[in-house]
């Protein structure tokens, strides 16, 4: 059962939205009426889900989003009665998983959060790629600097440099980028 983290941060009540959320079969485990700590909160709450109910988000919901998104990723759903595309923009490059206009219904609970943890999931996955594509980036940069400090010193060419670093990595049962990073700080060292 998905644990939800509910923010009223509208005049309304609270309880129209708890009542759908428990209707729906899920677990209200922390109800506030600001999302202004909302990064603590959700640190010591630890939901599986966040809900926000708003009739309009607020620069400063948006900013409190965006930090629950960049350090403690999790799907954020945000229930409000504002239409206007741009905020919805804005509240989707914050964070928010799912968007929801206009009316909370319990037999949409389910195939709505449903959308928001696959929506997160997708984002979360794309951003572990990126991330994965920059570090390979940044390895076949560090590999290209060692080889031209090897040319340099060794005066050989590329595919020479390459040779000698990879019999290295093989002698020493080491990755080309850990033999790269000791070519590299023994230039420094040196230098």
């Amino acid at each position: 059962m998905l644990r939800i983290m509910l923010i009223n941060d509208t005049p309304k009540k609270v309880g129209r939205l708890k009542a759908a959320l428990e209707e729906a079969g899920f677990d209200v485990i922390d109800e506030s009426v600001s999302a202004l700590d909302l990064p603590l909160r959700v640190e010591q709450a630890r939901p599986d889900v966040v809900l926000i109910d708003t009739d309009s988000p607020s620069r400063d919901v948006m900013e409190q989003v965006c930090l629950v998104s960049r350090d403690q990723p999790r799907p954020i759903v945000m229930f409000t009665d504002e239409q206007d595309p741009r905020v919805m923009r804005q509240a989707i490059q914050s964070g928010v998983s799912a968007y929801i206009v206009e009316g909370i219904n319990a037999t949409r609970m389910k195939p709505i959060l449903d959308v928001a943890m696959a929506r997160f999931e997708s984002d979360q996955a794309l951003r572990q790629q990126l991330l994965a594509r920059e570090m390979q980036l940044d390895e076949r940069k560090r590999i290209e600097q060692a080889k031209g400090i090897l040319m340099r010193m060794k005066d050989c060419d590329e595919d020479e440099a390459y040779t000698l670093m990879r019999r290295q990595a093989m002698s020493k049962q080491q990755k080309l980028i850990q033999v790269a990073e000791q070519i590299i700080a023994m230039d420094k060292m040196l230098k």
